[in-house]
């Protein structure tokens, strides 16, 4: 089968030329790793795609009700320094963008999160250092002319450890609270989704096991969260109740 430009050049670029002609034009769906390699950048896309909002419901939650109650400033801070190293580490790699893109308009959006958290929670002194970390950290660690391979390669094994730190105050939070104040279920919900998607397009497209211990753990822990939204839905915060 053979298929226009306008649809034939996009194609091509996401499943390669190899791939387009086994499954599109020979109709070969016996090819199982073109259909494997196919699905993986399929679900890379739409992970990028949900990326680009998933906080954005997280924001919209916050900024309507005034109130960052029940999130974890450092739970944030620490995720989105563990997503600062992750994407550092992506761009040194030369990784195609569709298993990682997410990263970066996750750490953006988090940046704003850790302002508001910062902002409503009247602890703005915390925000500015925290900035200033986050940046100098990507900075120093996607330039090649600064660290080698081998220190990148170390700060990307302790997000593994990070993003354990960065899960468990907010999962503390909700435990201590009996209840997940703010946050929001389509971010949890898309962020547990989104990292079991990861481990399938780690496995098919990457040959790097730093990077899927990584989304198995993310997995993990996003999973804790997701049973906590379900078994803590419609409770209030103690500061909510008493008021």
């Amino acid at each position: 089968m053979y298929l226009p430009d306008v649809l034939r050049l996009p194609l091509t670029s996401v499943i390669g030329d190899t791939c387009y002609t086994s499954l599109v034009e020979n109709l070969n769906y016996q090819d199982v790793d073109c259909l494997k390699y196919s699905v993986s950048k399929g679900l890379g896309l739409g992970i990028v795609l949900g990326g680009s909002i998933v906080k954005v419901p997280q924001i919209m939650t916050i900024v309507s009700h005034g109130s960052a109650q029940g999130l974890s400033l450092s739970s944030y801070i620490i995720e989105t320094l563990a997503y600062t190293i992750t994407l550092a580490y992506n761009i040194r790699q030369h990784n195609p963008f569709s298993t990682f893109g997410e990263i970066m308009f996750i750490t953006l959006q988090n940046l704003v999160i850790i302002g508001l958290i910062a902002s409503y929670g009247k602890e703005a002194w915390k925000a500015l250092p925290a900035f200033v970390l986050l940046g100098c950290t990507f900075y120093a660690l996607q330039d090649a002319s600064l660290l080698p391979w081998s220190i990148v390669q170390s700060c990307y094994a302790a997000t593994i450890p990070l993003s354990l730190a960065s899960k468990v105050p907010q999962i503390l939070t909700n435990w201590r609270n009996g209840s997940t104040g703010r946050l929001s279920v389509f971010t949890v919900m898309n962020y547990f989704l989104g990292s079991a998607a990861r481990v399938f397009t780690t496995m098919t497209e990457l040959n790097d096991p730093l990077m899927l211990w990584g989304n198995l753990l993310a997995t993990s822990l996003n999973f804790i969260l997701v049973l906590q939204v379900a078994l803590y839905w419609g409770n209030s915060t103690p500061k909510e109740k008493t008021a």
